[in-house]
């Protein structure tokens, strides 16, 4: 029991760091989508996708490598240099070529008279960048809530700025606030409070890259950058399964659709999955470190198998919770965006398999087999690419959550056998499935009896996630004396 309340305990402390920050930044769909058009919204939709992608480029997987290595050598100083001393390098060059090509970028994406645009999302790069490796040290440090607060500091920043200059500067009757505001910049302060927020932690974390020094040993490096290489391939596929549909979405429109408020109103949907994506998001911050401290346990395999049937239980709650409550979840954007409601399910199931994606992945990490993740993320990407091209043209956005979904489902299946054969793990397979099916069952009983009446629904979805509850302490034999020790750390 030990053990699990550890994992739970360190996924509540990193969720704050996590749950927090996207609950806030969340908070800035609202404020997009009340306030610009869906087209901008797109715009800002589109440019974080590209964010998000270089953002896996630029760190090289060495977060990853650096708690890998840091986890298996004394010479933690060594190997900070070396992970934090290659993303340095990397992203110097990055900020120089970008400066050097700005307007040119912006020409090819076309934004050709956003070249600022590129610019602030260039620095924001440069900044979180710089800031990955000392981050990832406070979590081998288990300063999680020093991380937690840099973590919610950096959001607060953002979206106090982004209240600012949209909400009080934009309308504002006084003179010296309504200056504040540039209709030229527009959309562009979303960017630059971004921007400001990770200049704040680039400054906070400054005394840990301070620390830095010029002194490698060469034998970790070059192991160093064996491990995280096909890391790399893992990001970036997992980037572009993650955000290529966005940017197809831009390109594979009619024009006659306006492509960019197309991107908006998918981009705004997506976002209502936010749940579900900060469930996954904290239990990764706290389940990559816990899984390599308990490789070598004699029981780690029975405890990586719990913790998949816990987690999966998890996610199928909150998909419950969001798709038969997407009346209340839909005030969450503006009603010129709601017309892609429908899609929320999918992407809600989409994150579900990359969530059990993540938990499988650990069988290649720990045994150093990181080139087969990268194998089975591009077996993703192939998919993500071909039905984006295939099912855009023919069904718009609907297509691109049916590819997301598709291309998860895959890489489950593909990492699921294949771990199987070099890293036997026996998870609970029918118990999982009949969860799924449990699930399913409610989900389809749900919309065959919703009604027109808003109070009957509610009472509706309460007590079908009830019974789910109830079936999840029947199976998993959930007492409360056991439930309360866990809590109370007996």
């Amino acid at each position: 029991m030990k053990i699990y309340r550890e994992l739970a305990g360190q996924t509540i402390i990193y969720g704050l760091g996590t749950i927090i920050p996207r609950i806030l930044n969340f908070l800035l769909t609202p404020l997009y989508t009340y306030t610009l058009p869906a087209n901008q919204f797109g715009i800002i939709t589109e440019m974080y996708s590209y964010v998000a992608f270089f953002m896996v480029l630029l760190t090289f997987g060495m977060e990853t490598t650096f708690f890998r290595f840091v986890s298996q050598k004394n010479n933690s100083k060594t190997i900070f240099n070396s992970a934090f001393g290659t993303l340095l390098l990397f992203s110097s060059i990055f900020i120089i070529t970008i400066y050097t090509f700005k307007s040119n970028i912006a020409l090819a994406i076309g934004y050709k008279d956003y070249s600022n645009l590129i610019m602030y999302l260039a620095l924001i790069l440069f900044f979180d960048v710089l800031t990955a490796i000392p981050l990832a040290k406070l979590r081998v440090e288990n300063r999680a809530k020093f991380f937690t607060l840099i973590r919610v500091l950096n959001v607060f920043i953002n979206i106090s700025l982004n209240i600012f200059f949209f909400v009080i500067c934009k309308d504002s009757d006084n003179n010296f606030l309504s200056n504040l505001y540039n209709e030229n910049i527009g959309v562009g302060y979303a960017f630059i409070s971004n921007l400001i927020a990770s200049f704040f932690t680039f400054i906070i974390l400054l005394p840990i890259m301070l620390k830095f020094k010029f002194k490698f040993d060469k034998n970790i490096i070059l192991k160093m950058f064996k491990y995280a290489t096909p890391l790399v391939i893992v990001g970036i596929a997992g980037m572009v399964n993650e955000v290529a549909d966005k940017l197809f979405l831009k390109y594979l429109t009619p024009e006659y659709l306006n492509p960019l408020k197309q991107v908006g109103i998918y981009g705004a949907n997506y976002k209502l999955a936010v749940l579900m994506t900060i469930f996954i998001q904290m239990f990764k911050y706290a389940a990559e470190p816990f899984f390599f401290k308990h490789s070598n346990n004699i029981d780690a395999k029975e405890i990586y198998s719990k913790v998949m049937t816990w987690f999966i239980i998890f996610c199928l709650l909150i998909f419950l919770l969001v798709s038969l409550n997407i009346d209340i979840f839909q005030f969450m954007i503006g009603a010129d965006y709601r017309s892609g409601l429908y899609i929320v399910p999918i992407v809600l199931l989409a994150n579900i398999f990359l969530g059990i994606y993540y938990n499988l992945s650990v069988w290649y990490k720990i045994n150093n087999l990181t080139h087969f993740g990268a194998l089975i993320s591009l077996i993703g990407v192939i998919i993500t690419i071909s039905l984006n091209f295939i099912l855009i043209p023919i069904i718009g956005y609907i297509g691109s959550a049916i590819a997301t979904l598709a291309c998860y489902f895959t890489m489950v299946i593909f990492s699921y056998f294949i771990g199987q054969k070099y890293y036997k793990i026996d998870y609970q397979i029918k118990k999982i499935l009949g969860y799924g099916f449990l699930t399913t069952i409610i989900y389809f009983i749900y919309n065959f009896l919703q009604t027109k009446m808003f109070i009957i629904n509610i009472m509706l979805s309460i007590s079908l996630m009830v019974i789910f509850l109830l079936a999840v302490i029947k199976f998993e034999n959930i007492q409360y004396k056991s439930l309360k020790n866990f809590i109370l750390k007996k």
